[in-house]
């Protein structure tokens, strides 16, 4: 399928994970909208098939890959099929996040602790080491990854979170470095305050209707995932629409 303005990402194949719901499904489909071929990824079927019946009413199509990211070996698996299939991937959304406690570093446990990492940092590391050749096989291979600014105002009780998230940027900012020469770009995407069920995990007294929502997030995933983005090794935080975080230099 030849691109086109309404279907400016018709032909482009995009991973997206955490996409049964929230942002990730927000992500998925308004790049399905778009005219991408969605590869969703997320543990529940039953949601992945709802949001297929959405990608197809959008006019576009979905391969869905119940996964538990912490599959590493499945991980590994997917990289291998999507090279069988398409020989390249052009977009990564790397959405998948958990929470944690709310709690003292003295009072996280070992297994909560583990796993915010796994999901949170190693996840997206395997994701990386398993989808990179077909990033760069693409004419324009895009990653964007959703960071938060818990990784640098780093408040009490918000440990695990906040670590991992500070984690991811830095594990970002390092393949953004090393794909500098090619066609790759590597972004962080800050969404702030949304109307998730992680944002009332964590503040369970807020009014949602002041939230802004995932839906209007979705626009900055296009953006940062076009072919003509050029920026890369950087966050682009959305309640202040620019683009910060500049890589130390070399």
């Amino acid at each position: 399928m030849i691109a086109s303005p309404d279907k400016p990402f018709a032909g482009r194949v995009a991973v997206v994970t955490g996409a049964s719901r929230g942002i990730g499904r927000a992500a998925a489909l308004a790049l399905a909208g778009a005219g991408a071929h969605i590869i969703a990824v997320a543990r529940t079927q039953g949601a992945l098939e709802e949001l297929d019946d959405a990608i197809e009413a959008a006019g576009s199509s979905a391969t869905l890959v119940p996964l538990d990211l912490t599959d590493y070996e499945g991980i590994d698996r997917l990289g291998g099929a999507i090279f069988e299939r398409w020989k390249r991937l052009d977009i990564l959304i790397g959405n998948a996040g958990i929470l944690g406690n709310l709690t003292p570093l003295g009072h996280v446990t070992p297994k909560v602790w583990d796993q915010v990492m796994a999901i949170n940092v190693t996840a997206n590391w395997r994701l990386i080491r398993s989808l990179d050749p077909l990033l760069r096989a693409s004419d324009a291979g895009r990653a964007v990854f959703v960071t938060s600014a818990a990784a640098q105002k780093c408040r009490a009780y918000w440990g695990p979170y906040a670590v991992s998230k500070a984690a991811l940027d830095a594990l970002v900012r390092t393949y953004a470095a090393e794909t500098e020469p090619t066609p790759v770009r590597a972004m962080l995407l800050n969404p702030g305050p949304l109307r998730t069920s992680m944002r009332r995990a964590a503040m369970p007294g807020e009014d949602p209707d002041t939230l802004k929502t995932p839906e209007d997030l979705a626009p900055a995933f296009l953006r940062l995932a076009s072919p003509d983005w050029t920026e890369s090794g950087r966050i682009y935080d959305f309640p202040a629409d620019k683009v910060v975080g500049l890589q130390a230099p070399a």
